[in-house]
């Protein structure tokens, strides 16, 4: 088994916990608060990292024009989370995690528009299982009262899009850059917490926007799991005989995981139904991968 397959399946696994905990920690509660706090938790978890391995001097060292196409993946990625962590104070997880589950299908289309692939006859069969699937959810949603008009359906597509956007990004700072992995990560963390913190300031302080905020202990172990999930994620990306097609196919298999949490911890509504759904939308993702 190929070392970038390996990582990918533990980053998955890591991945799947996340989504369980950062639904804990954001239900009904202010997502831009949680955000600050919980990259505040990640990037204090992987500067203590860099520490112990000895790679913290190395990794501070990082030129202008490194630093700011590290601070657009974070820009791209403080986006997509935003949008995310906003539809999931209210959206059922085993909503979500079917919709999420579809990265591979924009990173795939943004793919034939960058690289100019062209999609075999079983790709394009594979898009249109995932729009199948994509229906049932719509109809699914519609007996929560969640259509794909509602705001947090949108958001969650919207934050879809920008983290496969980021996929692709990564995939040209890793492996055709070659910048190192631990750099990236290490002033990624601290740009999302500025990021997240500009953002806080213009909500709560300068707009004077009402907030609820309820300090959760899954608060911080959510940063410090995004944390470990992509620093094994960066690793297997870096890898020269990396796919990113596949590695973005294997990383949503965490929906499992989160679909199963859903079901069992927080008591989702039509579990039978979405589950169908989520099968049609991971075999849209299995004729992706083959066709690619």
């Amino acid at each position: 088994m190929s070392n970038w397959l390996i990582l990918v399946l533990f980053s998955a696994i890591f991945l799947g916990i996340y989504d369980i905990t950062r639904k804990h920690a954001v239900r009904n509660n202010s997502a831009i608060c949680v955000l600050l706090l919980a990259s505040i938790a990640g990037a204090i978890a992987f500067t203590f990292y860099t520490l112990i391995t000895g790679n913290f001097i190395s990794a501070l060292s990082c030129s202008s024009k490194e630093f700011l196409l590290v601070f657009l993946k974070a820009c791209i990625v403080g986006g997509s989370w935003g949008c995310v962590y906003t539809a999931m104070r209210k959206l059922p997880i085993s909503l979500a995690a079917p919709i999420r589950s579809t990265a591979p299908l924009w990173t795939f289309i943004a793919a034939i528009f960058i690289y100019g692939e062209i999609p075999s006859l079983i790709s394009g069969i594979g898009m249109a299982v995932i729009f199948v699937g994509y229906y049932a959810l719509s109809v699914i949603g519609q007996l929560e009262g969640f259509s794909f008009k509602n705001k947090s359906m949108l958001l969650i597509v919207a934050g879809t899009i920008l983290g496969s956007a980021a996929a692709i990004y990564d995939k040209y700072l890793l492996n055709q850059l070659n910048l190192s992995p631990i750099r990236v990560q290490l002033y990624f963390s601290y740009c999302l917490v500025l990021i997240y913190f500009i953002a806080w300031l213009i909500i709560n302080r300068i707009a004077k926007v009402d907030t609820h905020f309820e300090w959760r202990w899954t608060i911080p172990v959510t940063g410090v799991l995004l944390i470990v999930s992509d620093l094994v994620y960066f690793q297997a990306v870096s890898l020269p005989d990396a796919q990113i097609s596949m590695i973005s196919l294997l990383r949503r298999c965490s929906c499992v995981i989160t679909f199963l949490a859903g079901a069992m911890i927080f008591r989702d509504k039509n579990v039978a139904k979405k589950f169908l759904a989520l099968l049609i939308v991971l075999a849209g993702i299995v004729l992706l991968a083959l066709g690619k």
